[in-house]
């Protein structure tokens, strides 16, 4: 399955640029797209992929990940976790700073992308986590999307909850922040009042809607006060996408998972504490005004926040159950079966799921299908359903919150570099994607 110097992908629905759809083929070359036409020659010796009635879209870009290496591997790691995102065609990752050790200094930095570069089957970048005490690190490591700032949901050194050490940071150095925005203060003080309580529904009124507004509220100030480049992670309410609507300077940011889309608080009853996640899955009400943002442009693109854990984790009783499921294997097919049921376009949720994160995190050369650009592609099939299957799932997890869901959409085909990764249910363990650039 290994690719050699060239690829001809035959015959695809391939998406323009502009938005339009080609009938057409794809020749790359040493990585890179060489040319887009109708009927490519040829002309030299070249893998060919015959990929009649199958849609050639960029790949997916994930910006936000947790895989958990190095110290919790027995959740995930580098390897199983990019086994995922190949099978679901995403083809680059972003990858967060709460591991063991803390992604916290250039060091940390450098041990993981050392580890990437020798297990990681598709593209890899990895965040500089914030500690409110280590500024000197957080404008230096490189290479870097950026910093994380953990406002909530979170304990030890990435907590940084106080607005004074937040400011330090809006304050200093012009590199993007990107925060998990919920209100510590307000969460701990609903933990009091709803002590006691084991349904796992619960999680979602102590890290209730306020709790993520007052959060988002002060990084907007804060990034508006030092007009700092301000990106906020899997935004789940309505309130902040009516708050962003109303107020949203220009560099600011705001992206959106699949599931605080497509699943809400009446999915506790179907699977339990595998719906638990932080922020927490949200009403009804708050996926329509969330789907509406997104079409509307103030939310700019998607993550999973792919955050796994173990079923026997799982399996304990709230609030001891930790929170975070898995989603990179599913979130294209997930969007692309919203698109055909016409809650929006095959080529929005390319744009969303590539093109502008590439965009917003100043990724060279990836994004969009035109020559001069990176291969990274994956053909995916619009007319065939097939149902979630947790013993299919290359997670070293094995569970998925939409087990059971009927998607379309599956990847047929993942290619990095120019090298196919994923084809027809296997995998080619020997591809190596590369570390990513940030300008």
């Amino acid at each position: 399955m290994s690719s050699p110097q060239s690829l001809l992908i035959r015959g695809a629905r391939i998406l323009l640029p502009n938005g339009e759809f080609l009938l057409g083929d794809v020749l790359t070359r040493d990585r890179h797209i060489i040319e887009v036409g109708t009927d490519i020659a040829n002309t030299t010796p070249a893998t060919e992929i015959d990929a009649k009635g199958l849609t050639l879209l960029p790949g997916v870009i994930d910006p936000q990940v947790h895989f958990r290496e190095p110290g919790l591997e027995h959740k995930e790691d580098l390897f199983t976790a990019s086994c995922a995102c190949a099978k679901g065609g995403v083809t680059s990752f972003l990858e967060m700073p709460n591991t063991r050790p803390l992604t916290t200094t250039q060091e940390a930095l450098d041990d993981k992308l050392q580890r990437a570069a020798s297990k990681c089957l598709v593209n890899y970048g990895f965040f500089i986590g914030a500690t409110g005490e280590n500024t000197p690190e957080l404008l230096a490591a490189h290479p870097t999307p950026g910093i994380k700032i953990f406002m909530g949901s979170m304990h030890g050194q990435l907590l940084v909850d106080q607005e004074a050490a937040l400011e330090s940071i809006f304050a200093q150095g012009q590199r993007l922040i990107a925060v998990h925005a919920e209100d510590q203060a307000r969460i701990n003080q609903r933990r009091q009042e709803f002590a006691g309580i084991q349904d796992p529904a619960i999680h979602s009124q102590i890290q209730d809607n306020q709790a993520a507004l007052l959060a988002t509220k002060l990084a907007l100030k804060l990034s508006k006060k030092y007009q700092r480049r301000l990106h906020i992670l899997h935004m789940s309410t309505a309130d902040e996408a009516e708050l962003l609507r109303q107020d949203k300077p220009s560099w600011v940011t705001a992206e959106v998972t699949p599931q605080h889309l497509v699943m809400n608080t009446g999915d506790y009853q179907r699977i339990g504490t595998l719906a638990q996640m932080n922020p927490p899955l949200r009403s009804p009400h708050d996926n329509e005004v969330l789907w509406q943002a997104l079409r509307d442009g103030v939310i700019d693109f998607i993550a999973t926040d792919h955050a796994p854990h173990t079923l026997e984790e799982k399996a304990q009783p709230y609030p001891n159950s930790p929170s975070g499921m898995p989603g990179v294997e599913t979130s294209l097919a997930v969007m692309l079966t919203a698109a055909m049921e016409g809650k929006c376009t095959v080529a929005q949720v390319a744009n969303w799921m590539s093109t502008a994160v590439a965009v917003a995190y100043g990724i060279p050369n990836k994004g969009a299908i035109a020559p001069g650009y990176d291969a990274d592609l994956v053909l995916v099939d619009l007319n065939t359903y097939r149902p979630v299957l947790r013993e299919e799932t290359l997670t070293k997890c094995r569970w998925s919150p939409f087990e059971g869901w009927n998607l379309t959409g599956w990847a047929d085909t993942t290619i990095v570099g120019g090298q196919i990764v994923y084809h027809k249910g296997k995998l080619n363990t020997e591809v190596r994607g590369q570390a990513l650039s940030f300008v």
